[in-house]
Order: structure tokens, then sequence, then C-alpha cells
């Protein structure tokens, strides 16, 4: 694992430890994904594309696909716990348990494209490290 997989990875990881369940008691990482896309259909969907190919309904929502390789997890975490503000006015102001941060940062990485692989015509290859 190399790049901004390892940086996702311990971030969340880090999450996990300091406030997620512990490592004994935590559910599969496809478990803990599969929360994470719920959560986000279910309060983001009606403007963030919210899979690996669909477009958002709302023209100034980015799809999470590239939420994911813009933001670094670790300030995503951040507000996510404070409180989601943006400076678009449609936006709510979401405030998400530490529960559900892991599970919506561990479904935001799950579409990032494997370390290595070629993005889609028109997206560019996010930057490591």
């Amino acid at each position: 694992m190399g790049g901004r997989r390892h940086h996702v990875a311990l971030a969340l990881w880090t999450l996990a430890i300091g406030v997620g369940p512990t490592p004994a008691s935590a559910d599969t990482i496809s478990d803990v994904i599969v929360k994470g896309q719920a959560l986000a259909v279910e309060r983001c969907a009606r403007c963030h594309g919210t899979g690996d190919k669909d477009p958002s309904p709302h023209a100034s929502a980015p799809p999470f696909r590239v939420v994911a390789e813009r933001y670094p997890v670790e300030h995503l975490a951040e507000a996510l716990a404070e409180g989601i503000v943006s400076g678009h006015p449609d936006m709510p102001v979401f405030v998400m348990s530490p529960d559900e941060i892991h599970a919506f940062l561990s479904y935001l990485d799950s579409l990032l494209p494997p370390a290595g692989s070629t993005p889609p015509a028109g997206r560019p290859i996010p930057q490591k490290g």
C-alpha cells in the first residue's frame, strides 16, 4: 500500500483507535464501506453523485469520487466531526458521529481508483503524497 491510500488507511486507523470501535469488535471493512455508502445515499444523494460514475444532481455539488480525489481524509474527518459548512448556501450542515465518520470516509476511499491505475478520460490522476 503506498502513497495516498497508505495515508488514508493510517488516518482511518487513527480515527478508529481514538474514537471508533476497537479492532476486536470492528466490522469488516466491506461492512463499514456499505454503511458509509448508505449514509452517503441517505444524506447526500439529492445533491452529490455518490457512485463511481453517476453525475451530481446539483450542478455545484461535486460527485463524491471527485471529493475523494481532492481532499485529504484527515481534513474531512475533522470537518465531519465539527459539522461540514461549505460556501454554498444549499449545503446543509452535517455533524456525524465517530462511527459514521469512519464509515463515510471508508466509503469515499473506496471510490478512489486503485493505485497505479489509469483514471477514466477527463479525470486527472490524483497526486500521491
